[in-house]
């Protein structure tokens, strides 16, 4: 008897895969509110500045100011000190118009707006949330105001049932039976 041995296929050779490291960026460390911040630009800080000086302004040499300001036409950082006069004044239509003077601002594509534009987001959103916290304020005064003039009428309806109330108590009691009482 002869015997076979069979071995079996062999199995192709295990390919190998070779990985060479990559070297990766060199992490920069995100900014940190402590750090010492770069300067701002020069144009950024006078705006600064003229924004405390108006803020300290009487409303009379305020609307001197603004009148001083004038047109500002298309330049940005007359917008924007424009926008900042306007600010402060406590008229609704001034808001609306600063506002309208800082969304210029952002829209503008010239490079002397690029400085001012993150300036004039900032304070174009807080005077968005100012005019919606003026208007919540002035529907809660006109609810106030028609809730007050609701009391007022409910209690001027009370008053008047009291007063009848009042005209039935004082009358002398009928007599009994229909009969009249002859006066003394």
């Amino acid at each position: 008897m002869t015997t076979v041995i069979t071995t079996p296929a062999q199995a192709p050779a295990p390919q190998v895969l070779v990985v060479t490291p990559v070297q990766a960026p060199a992490a920069t460390p995100p900014e940190s509110l402590n750090a010492p911040a770069s300067p701002l630009p020069d144009v950024v800080t006078a705006l600064l500045t003229y924004s405390e000086r108006v803020r300290q302004l009487s409303p009379t040499d305020l609307a001197a100011e603004i009148a001083v300001q004038g047109d500002p036409g298309n330049a940005p950082l007359r917008q924007m000190q424009l926008a900042l006069a306007l600010m402060h004044s406590p008229q609704a239509v001034d808001t609306a118009r600063a506002l309208g003077l800082l969304q210029r601002v952002v829209g503008n594509p010239s490079p002397e707006a690029t400085l001012l534009k993150p300036l004039a987001r900032l304070l174009g959103y807080q005077l968005m949330e100012q005019r919606r916290l003026e208007d919540g304020l002035e529907r809660q005064s006109q609810q106030l105001r028609d809730n007050q003039r609701r009391i007022d009428q409910l209690n001027e309806r009370l008053e008047a049932m009291r007063a009848i109330e009042r005209s039935l108590t004082t009358r002398p009691p009928a007599a009994p039976n229909g009969s009249r009482s002859a006066p003394p």
